[in-house]
């Protein structure tokens, strides 16, 4: 009897082990694609920091608060991941417009070339509840 409860213990710790190692695994899959090179051997990492870097000085305090609250609704552990990653979409974005600021708008439209397909409804309905006009950006979501 007692030997019976000791292996079911041990049978679903090794079940609860592998689901956490399977759950790990894949985000650090996930974070090693995004390292490999590209065919212009820079990876999507450095194409990231190419952007930050380079729209750095493009950054007003009003657009880096509103950055602040467009990644507000990203839970806390991975809120700085997101910042960065949509910061670089942003800064492309304003690059390419060759502005002089990073404006609202280039926020709002680089906010939603970053966010993937899958996340369109949220980023909708987060984008209307806090009554931001994204109207001229609707062709994007398509």
């Amino acid at each position: 009897m007692a030997n019976d409860f000791f292996m079911w213990f041990i049978i679903f710790w090794v079940f609860v082990l592998l689901f956490f190692m399977s759950v790990g695994g894949y985000f650090m899959f996930r974070k090693f694609l995004k390292v490999l090179p590209k065919e212009d051997g820079k990876s999507k990492l450095d194409w990231q920091n190419h952007y930050v870097d380079s729209s750095r000085h493009l950054w007003t305090e009003d657009s880096k608060s509103f950055l602040d609250q467009l990644v507000s609704p990203v839970p806390t552990a991975f809120r700085d991941i997101a910042k960065h990653s949509i910061a670089a979409r942003i800064g492309q974005v304003a690059l390419e417009a060759n502005a002089n600021e990073v404006t609202r708008d280039h926020c709002i439209e680089g906010y939603i070339l970053a966010t993937p397909k899958r996340d369109y409804r949220s980023l909708t309905s987060f984008l209307e509840r806090e009554q931001i006009d994204y109207s001229a950006y609707k062709h994007l979501l398509q």
